[in-house]
C-alpha cells in the first residue's frame, strides 16, 4: 500500500511540476485536451518516448506526458492505481507474472521493441553446423535460460516437452525431450557468456552483454530471437481503457516510421523494432 500511496504523491508532484505552467494557461474554456500520462524507465525507453511524444502531437493530435521510473515495480502499480493512462517498459512474461502476483487488470495493446537474445560463435557460421556433442553456453538465471532454450528450440537444435517454456513456466535443461546432436549445455552467469566463446561451440548471450563484449547482434549473431517473441516489450493500459480512441493513437504514434528510424539509428541493433 505504501508503494502506491508514495507513487501517487510522487507522480502528482512530478506532474504538477511538469505541467504547472500549462495548467495556468489552460484554465479557460479550452481545457488542455487531457494529456495521456505514460510511465516508462529512464534510459533507452525514455529516449524513444521523447520521439513518440512529438509524433503523437504532430500526427495524432495527442498530448503525451512521459513519467520516468527507475524500477520495474512502480509503473504497473501506478497504472493500476490510475496515476498513469499507460506504461511501456515490460515484456509479456513479466506482465503475466505481475498480474498473477498482484491481480492487476492490465493488458498489452501493442509491441514496441526487443533487445534480442542471440546465439554467437567463434567457430560456426550457423547452428546447423553444430557438431555432435557440441558445447553450448546458456545464461544460468531462470528467465534468460528459458529464453535461450526457446531460441534453440525455434532453431531446431532441441525440442522441449509440451508446455515447457510457456508463459510463467520457465523451461530448464530437464525439460529437453529431444536432443539429436546430444549438445551439452554449459550454464554460466549471463555476464560471463561473451568470454566463454573461446571454450564452447556457441553461446546464447543477452544483447547488453554481447555489446559489452564487442559483439553486434545484427552482424555477429548466428541466430537471433524473433522480433515478435514473447520477450518483445509492449505498451500496456488498464483493461477498461483498451478500446478507447486514444489507445489506438498512442500505439500508432509509437509504431510509426519516425520511431522505427530513430530506434535503428540510435541503438544500432541493440534494440530492434517489433512492429
Amino acid at each position: 500500500m505504501h508503494h502506491t500511496a508514495f507513487s501517487r504523491t510522487l507522480l502528482k508532484a512530478l506532474l504538477a511540476a511538469a505541467t504547472g505552467t500549462a495548467l495556468i494557461a489552460s484554465t479557460g474554456a479550452h481545457a488542455d485536451d487531457k494529456a495521456i500520462k505514460v510511465g516508462t524507465i529512464s534510459g533507452p525507453d525514455a529516449q524513444i518516448w521523447s520521439v513518440v511524444t512529438k509524433v503523437a502531437k504532430r500526427d495524432q493530435g495527442l498530448t503525451v506526458k512521459v513519467v520516468e521510473f527507475n524500477d520495474y515495480v512502480q509503473p504497473n502499480a501506478a497504472l493500476d492505481a490510475g496515476d498513469l493512462e499507460a506504461n511501456s517498459f515490460q515484456h509479456q512474461p513479466y506482465l503475466d507474472s505481475q498480474i498473477k502476483q498482484r491481480g492487476y487488470k492490465i493488458v498489452n495493446v501493442g509491441l514496441t521493441y526487443i533487445s534480442p537474445l542471440g546465439v554467437y560463435s567463434k567457430k560456426l557460421k550457423s547452428l546447423k553446423d553444430l557438431p555432435q556433442g557440441a558445447k553450448v553456453a546458456v545464461p544460468n538465471d531462470p528467465s534468460n535460460e528459458n529464453r535461450a532454450l526457446l531460441l534453440l528450440q525455434a532453431q531446431g537444435v532441441i525440442k522441449l516437452k509440451a508446455g515447457a517454456g510457456a508463459s510463467g513456466n520457465n523451461a530448464t535443461p530437464l525439460d529437453i525431450a529431444e536432443n539429436t546432436k546430444k549438445i551439452k549445455l554449459v550454464e554460466l552467469d549471463a555476464a560471463q557468456l561473451p568470454r566463454s566463446l573461446a571454450d564452447v561451440d556457441a553461446a546464447a548471450i543477452n544483447t547488453n552483454y554481447a555489446l559489452a563484449g564487442g559483439l553486434q547482434p545484427t552482424k555477429d549473431a548466428i541466430a537471433l530471437e524473433d522480433v515478435h517473441s514473447p520477450y518483445a516489450n509492449l505498451i500496456a493500459v488498464r483493461a477498461q481503457d483498451k478500446d478507447k480512441p486514444w489507445v489506438k493513437k498512442l500505439v500508432a504514434a509509437y509504431q510509426s516510421e519516425d520511431v522505427r528510424a530513430f530506434i535503428k539509428t540510435q541503438f544500432k541493433g541493440a534494440v530492434v523494432p517489433s512492429f
